[in-house]
């Protein structure tokens, strides 16, 4: 009953929503609900609350435009959440993934200690080269993305592209043999 109370208290006390003890009440009656809201929808307890954070800063600074007759506090926040959630969302599938996220689960072998083994040699390979080669030759060969694609994300012309994965195939070859691989392995 007591969450019922103060949801109407505070529904009554809008008007001043932008006042610190209000706003303050609208948290405490609907900031754990909210952070449930942007929890299952973001995945991320980090995100989720700098999802509530953002969306009770949106209600301060919109306090003037909230309009009791036309929703409670509670539908209006739930409302202003759900876009800082879409917000969040749709500003994470933008960003560019980094060139050292692992790449995508490549097939077994049939040895598989022995694809391991060749697949630790690699990724030492990788890292010897330059962040240049070593981000084209990631995104093209491994994560199997378009040279225009690239280019497009790193904003240089596709001959560029290709260019870096040919001289970095090369580069990638005399590091292995370097480290004793032959690629008969």
């Amino acid at each position: 009953m007591r969450l019922r109370r103060s949801r109407r208290q505070t529904d009554e006390s809008v008007g001043s929503l932008a006042d610190g003890t209000v706003l303050r009440a609208a948290y405490d009656d609907h900031g754990g609900e909210l952070f449930a809201l942007a929890y299952r929808s973001l995945g991320d307890r980090g995100r989720a609350e700098e999802a509530v954070q953002e969306t009770f800063l949106r209600a301060w600074r919109g306090a003037d435009r909230y309009d009791p007759r036309r929703s409670t506090v509670r539908t209006w926040l739930y409302a202003i959440c759900r876009n800082v959630v879409i917000d969040a969302s749709r500003a994470l599938a933008a960003r560019p993934r980094l060139a050292d996220a692992e790449p995508p689960d490549l097939p077994t072998a049939e040895r598989p200690l022995e694809q391991l083994l060749v697949g630790l040699q690699l990724e030492e390979a990788l890292r010897r080269l330059s962040d240049q080669h070593r981000f084209v030759l990631v995104e093209i060969h491994l994560r199997d993305r378009p040279a225009a694609e690239v280019a497009a994300q790193l904003g240089i012309p596709v001959g560029t592209v290709r260019s870096r994965v040919y001289y970095g195939l090369k580069a990638l070859r005399l590091v292995l043999e370097e480290m004793g691989w032959h690629g008969d392995q």
